[in-house]
């Protein structure tokens, strides 16, 4: 198909579907939600498929781990969409009203960013939801996944979107794009595309955002840290690393890199090896790490992404040293302390320019369904519009409304009147 074309009529009903009503919306979610729980017999059949088909080709075993829908996905999707009906209209929401003069009023609305193009690669269970974010949120969704899950991907568009017409909504509010030249055609529909939201690997994030002019939205890494400070309690400690760096090795919010404390490394690091290796951890640390419990040895600087039973261990002095790293080597995804000071976890929180900073927890909490989102579209580590885990509120932005009668600026710059603002309390 010729996506522009496409994305053009997307464009053209976009105030349609920003204009539904909630219980529409929700009606549709609730489609969608049976019609899963119907075909999912359909759906499992294709997922076999994708995975045969990366069998073959001897897919990494981080990448195969998410291309299943299995029964388990099924539910968490499902689960998903039911709280996602729970959760209030993000839309058409008062944030501010504002009265200017005598019957000059003003209003600042939530409403749907408008067309929406989310690329993703592996994952047939965000393509759920993300198609159930932007119905509620009242967006038309372009989405691309990978073709690694070619078939899943095409039987799941299929069914949702089925729902979706069903429940009123056009025939246009999705649009999935399959072939791989589509993307490069997306990327340069910046006359009718608001957002591009790339999931992925680093490269291809990165790609995405060097070849638009679309804003995108969206991580390329996601390097996360837990620091063992030296009032850490070991008993949480131990279970909180082997947590976050196996309970889903793939996921971006798996941790990568442990630092701890130097003072008491000697007592916390063997007990931590014990555990990590039971796991099937592999170790990898600095010099002086690997002198005391063995491993790799890394230099100082060679700290990444592994998305695999593969952590990086480090020492450090002090807070301070252990927030410089993170800043430093980190992608300000999600980053932990693990203490028993609260004022410490604080300055730690404080001083960690990451968009998820926890204490004495485990950082795959980093995800939009665990914050009661409903689910995610994507993590942010940007600064502008929205960060960390993008539920329903990194979906909408805001118009204003003024309602009056009659007046003209003219009238206020001259003198003749003035403004005498009040704010209104709903």
């Amino acid at each position: 198909m010729e996506i522009r074309e496409e994305v053009r009529k997307m464009k053209r009903v976009a105030p349609q579907v920003a204009s539904s009503t909630l219980e529409q919306r929700n009606h549709v979610l609730k489609l969608i939600g049976e019609s899963l729980e119907r075909h999912k017999e359909e759906i499992f059949a294709a997922n076999r498929k994708d995975l045969e088909r990366a069998d073959a080709e001897q897919v990494a075993p981080a990448i195969r781990k998410r291309l299943k829908f299995s029964e388990e996905k099924l539910a968490d999707v499902e689960k998903g969409i039911r709280l996602l009906i729970s959760l209030p209209d993000p839309i058409h929401r008062e944030t501010l009203v504002r009265e200017l003069d005598e019957g000059l009023l003003l209003k600042r609305v939530t409403c749907p960013i408008g067309v929406i193009g989310v690329i993703f690669e592996a994952r047939p269970d965000a393509l759920v939801q993300i198609s159930s974010l932007c119905i509620k949120s009242g967006n038309c969704a372009v989405l691309k996944g990978g073709r690694e899950t070619a078939e899943t991907n095409r039987v799941l568009f299929r069914v949702i979107h089925e729902a979706a017409v069903a429940g009123g909504l056009p025939e246009y509010c999705m649009i999935q794009a399959e072939q791989h030249n589509e993307i490069d055609e997306l990327l340069d529909c910046d006359d009718c595309v608001d957002l591009l939201i790339p999931r992925g690997s680093n490269r291809f994030v990165r790609y995405i955002m060097d070849h638009t002019k679309i804003p995108v939205m969206g991580h390329a890494d996601g390097i996360c840290h837990i620091y063992v400070d030296k009032d850490a309690d070991f008993e949480k400690a131990i279970p909180i690393i082997i947590d976050a760096k196996t309970q889903y090795t793939a996921a971006c919010n798996a941790v990568e890199t442990l630092l701890v404390n130097r003072s008491v490394a000697p007592a916390f690091l063997p007990k931590l090896a014990e555990a990590l290796r039971k796991e099937g951890v592999e170790i990898r640390g600095t010099k002086e790490v690997t002198s005391m419990i063995g491993g790799e040895t890394i230099g100082e600087d060679q700290f990444r992404e592994y998305l695999d039973l593969i952590v990086s261990v480090k020492l450090v002095n002090n807070l301070d040293e252990a927030v410089d790293h993170i800043n430093r080597f980190g992608s300000h995804h999600t980053d932990c302390i693990i203490t028993e000071n609260d004022e410490t976890a604080e300055r730690f929180m404080e001083l960690v320019d990451s968009a998820g900073v926890y204490q004495n927890c485990s950082t795959r909490f980093a995800d939009g369904f665990r914050y009661g989102f409903g689910a995610e579209v994507g993590i942010s580590t940007g600064k502008i519009h929205a960060r960390g885990p993008v539920g329903l509120d990194g979906l909408v932005t805001y118009k204003y409304k003024l309602y009056g009668h009659g007046q003209i600026v003219g009238d206020y710059a001259s003198g003749k009147k003035e403004f005498h603002f009040r704010d209104i309390v709903s």
